[in-house]
């Protein structure tokens, strides 16, 4: 797979996310994750694909009325090549992704996290939905063509429920940003594990995990998933590869490394040939491109440079996030616990600066204007209250 991942099939879309209005980026963004998941199998979607895509974020058409184009595209496709068969599944899938990703409902179960896979899969998998009835095993060119160990096919649902069980329990209140990182690590790279799916494992966990994420609060951050799904994969492979013989252990760091970029965005390298069990002498130590940050986080101190490229030190935002705490509040309750009064005032220098930095979310987000309209932390947001209590 190329080191570039094929950018051709996503940067299209960029000039949306810089420019773009607040829908339109939304919308690009999400055809931007979808597409580039499509890596993970070593598909390439047609230019009828982006064409259509395009035609649904400048809103001349509907997502749903997108889905339908490609579908009729195909039908009714006189001329075929070799690789129409692998672009009709790109197609219809990263189709299906965008309508899965758009939609504000989500399901925490071992039925939901079916049902990502059937709607992701729709129209292009017999099977799309069902767990899998037969054991598998998967050669991978980081393991040297060896493979992972995954559950056996009887247990698959009892697995699922146990894995979300234990997830849905788990509390990220209190918890430093390495202690979210490396728990999040545990939990998406166990289910992937389980492997589900006979096919389409990995889109359908990607996809599972961006919905669980804008579920926690997180305003998640597509492009990694566009940019390095093909990284994010073989990441879940090192993350469940092991053998004694050959002195190679669980290596989660890799994964962690990817999730440090999406939610707290650090900028390591990620790149498939540092995951080789193998690594050449040029490929053995994966750089971070932003130098000491993250050395400053490891030792769980608060960084001078928070993701974003924020001022931590700016102590309105930080007496605001320090106020808002695990709680849910309104405007008017926010202004009572600072001390304010003047309500321009505090939405320019205290709400709207968090919000913008991710630090601060609304409970309503599709609905600014609702009536019972209040604002808590995002997991962001809680890694820096966590911090700040440390402090106190």
């Amino acid at each position: 797979m190329s080191e570039n991942n094929d950018k051709e099939l996503y940067l299209n879309f960029d000039e949306y996310i810089r420019q773009g209005e607040p829908a339109q980026r939304e919308k690009a963004g999400y055809w931007q994750a979808a597409i580039g998941l499509q890596a993970v199998d070593g598909l390439k979607t047609s230019e009828y694909l982006q064409q259509t895509a395009r035609r649904n974020i400048e809103g001349e058409i509907t997502i749903d009325e997108a889905r339908e184009l490609v579908n009729q595209y195909y039908v009714t496709k006189t001329a075929h090549d070799a690789d129409d068969e692998d672009k009709e599944e790109a197609d219809r899938v990263s189709s299906n992704i965008v309508k899965v990703l758009a939609s504000p409902t989500f399901d925490f179960s071992t039925g939901g996290y079916q049902s990502v896979h059937r709607r992701v899969f729709e129209g292009v998998m017999k099977h799309a939905g069902e767990l899998r009835t037969y054991d598998i095993t998967k050669k991978e060119w980081v393991l040297e063509g060896d493979t992972v160990l995954y559950l056996n096919w009887e247990d698959l649902r009892r697995a699922i429920d146990y894995d979300l069980e234990q997830e849905r329990s788990y509390s990220y209140k209190g918890k430093s940003q390495d202690e979210m990182i490396s728990h999040l690590t545990r939990f998406v790279s166990g289910l992937w594990q389980i492997h589900a799916f006979g096919e389409g494992n990995t889109r359908t966990t990607a996809v599972f995990t961006i919905q669980y994420l804008r579920s926690l609060g997180v305003d998640v951050n597509n492009d990694p998933f566009a940019r390095h799904s093909w990284y994010f994969r073989n990441a879940l492979v090192r993350a469940n590869y092991r053998n004694v013989a050959k002195r190679i252990d669980y290596t989660p760091v890799y994964l962690e490394r990817f999730f440090r970029n999406l939610l707290l965005g650090e900028q390591w390298d990620l790149r498939n040939r540092y995951l080789h069990i193998h690594p050449t002498e040029e490929w053995r130590a994966q750089p971070n491109l932003e130098g000491a940050t993250s050395t400053r986080q490891a030792r769980g101190k608060t960084p001078d440079k928070l993701p974003g490229k924020f001022n931590a030190n700016s102590q309105y935002i930080k007496n605001l996030i320090k106020l808002v705490g695990g709680n849910e509040m309104s405007i008017k309750e926010m202004l009572t616990g600072l001390g304010l009064k003047d309500r321009e005032s505090f939405m320019n220098v205290y709400l709207n600066p968090a919000i913008k930095e991710k630090f601060i979310r609304q409970l309503y987000p599709k609905s600014p204007r609702h009536p019972r309209q209040k604002y808590l932390l995002t997991v962001k947001g809680l890694a820096l209250y966590n911090e700040l209590m440390k402090e106190v």
